[in-house]
């Protein structure tokens, strides 16, 4: 099962459900009762009564299942806009810089689109279309692989913390040898 900001049920999961719905459909035309229907698919009684104003008002196709809650908040034609934008970089949107943020894209979103949109929500959908975090393009051409290596070697260690030594250690504020 998925959770709200991760996109509801899965397709599998919800045909599942869908077919203990067309059997309490099939139930209903029958004549049972609600209690029996409930023990029979190993439902809730109140779940089953909703069914049964749902069937009585549209029948059994208004039992079927409507398809995935999260829907994808942008259709494919404004995504395909908002990628325009992004391509066009912050600076041409008003930012300082060139790094583009999930709080930027989202006040791009409400700006162009005039629609509100969750962090996960964004971060989820420009993952699904192949955005991924931003890395640098390329390295400094100042940059020096040498110097950095050496660096990593010979100053890091010296700059690093030391580490605990693995001696057991006393839990009381005293040491152990001043009593």
């Amino acid at each position: 099962m998925r959770y709200p900001q991760g996109g509801g049920l899965t397709a599998e999961r919800r045909a599942f459900r869908e077919r203990i719905r067309m059997e309490a459909a099939e139930m209903f035309a029958a004549g049972q009762d609600y209690t029996v229907v409930a023990k029979q698919l190993r439902v809730s009684v109140r779940s089953v009564q909703r069914w049964r104003a749902t069937w009585q008002d549209g029948g059994q196709q208004a039992l079927a299942s409507r398809g995935s809650a999260a829907r994808p908040k942008l259709s494919e034609a404004l995504f395909a806009v908002l990628e325009q934008e992004l391509a066009r970089g912050p600076v041409a949107h008003g930012w300082r810089d060139q790094t583009w943020t999930l709080a930027r894209v989202k006040t791009l979103i409400g700006r162009r689109f005039h629609k509100t949109l969750s962090l996960s929500a964004i971060a989820e959908m420009l993952h699904r279309h192949g955005f991924s975090h931003q890395v640098p393009a390329r390295r400094a051409l100042e940059r020096d692989e040498n110097a950095v290596t050496g660096w990593v070697k010979d100053t890091w260690p010296q700059v690093e913390a030391p580490r605990r030594s693995s001696a057991a250690g006393s839990s009381l504020r005293t040491r152990p040898a001043s009593r």
